[in-house]
């Protein structure tokens, strides 16, 4: 019986630093694969929070009172958990000036939650987990990690204690991590520098992701100015992914070459 014909109650998590082509495996499992739960970055899942909000029910109901002409938008993109309201605010397409900038101080990343209190959200979300055949994008590693070095500048062993934590949550027989690694990280983001460009060649991710993290708490403390940092900056953190994977997970984590991996020996997997 081949992965495409059987129902698949593994739940796969695919991860690696950006550019990797993480967006690119998801779509061929998904294809190969049909009937799995999918949820990309900004999608509704119950394990992953980035790209959208986590409101008190007073914050949700501000929120529709202040867009009054997206009501139904905002409800029909919300997800209820206990006394929680998450809606999937990049998903609704609207003109109004400022609305997904206002929608973005509800997220849990970025440092806009205390580290205890992001923590706990994250984890007990993965203990209220049950489901099995969903397969997700950046869901373990790449948003928290990012997060907790960034914005909670924590040292590396502080931050594998997390993840020993998170990982005592998971069933680990339904558990299956893909890690996308590739040795040369400095080529790999200038070939995506101009490859995430607009049609005029104007850069559009590089930029952004610059900004990100010259900004950020971390970025200012190393003072971090340019390519180089972002390079520095990229290659520590897929070392300390690796470290995560190597020692926390294991056998429930299989490493990839990026952009090179054959799909015969990802299905192998599942």
């Amino acid at each position: 019986m081949t992965a495409a014909s059987k129902k698949i109650s593994t739940n796969i998590f695919i991860e690696g630093i950006q550019g990797m082509g993480k967006s690119t495996l998801l779509q061929a499992i998904a294809q190969s694969c049909p009937g799995l739960h999918i949820c990309r970055e900004g999608d509704y899942s119950p394990l992953e929070l980035a790209w959208c909000t986590w409101m008190t029910e007073a914050e949700y109901s501000e929120v529709l009172e202040r867009y009054g002409t997206l009501r139904e938008e905002i409800q029909a993109n919300t997800f209820r958990e206990g006394g929680h309201y998450i809606i999937t605010y990049t998903r609704i397409l609207t003109d109004i000036p400022g609305f997904h900038k206002d929608l973005e101080q509800y997220e849990i990343y970025n440092g806009r939650k205390p580290l205890a209190e992001m923590e706990e959200i994250i984890l007990s979300r993965y203990r209220r987990f049950s489901g099995t055949g969903y397969l997700s994008e950046c869901a373990f590693l790449q948003n928290i990690v990012e997060d907790m070095i960034l914005f909670h500048c924590l040292e590396d062993d502080e931050i594998l204690d997390f993840y020993r934590r998170l990982y005592a949550t998971v069933q680990e027989e339904r558990f299956l991590l893909f890690y996308l690694y590739q040795e040369d990280i400095a080529e790999n983001i200038r070939i995506i520098r101009e490859e995430r460009s607009d049609i005029h060649g104007n850069q559009q991710w590089y930029p952004l992701m610059l900004q990100y993290l010259i900004n950020s708490p971390y970025g200012k403390a190393h003072e971090y100015k340019g390519f180089d940092d972002l390079i520095s900056h990229l290659r520590h953190r897929q070392q300390l992914e690796l470290r995560i994977v190597k020692e926390i997970t294991g056998k429930r984590a299989v490493i990839l070459p990026a952009k090179q991996w054959p799909m015969e020996d990802v299905l192998s997997y599942l």
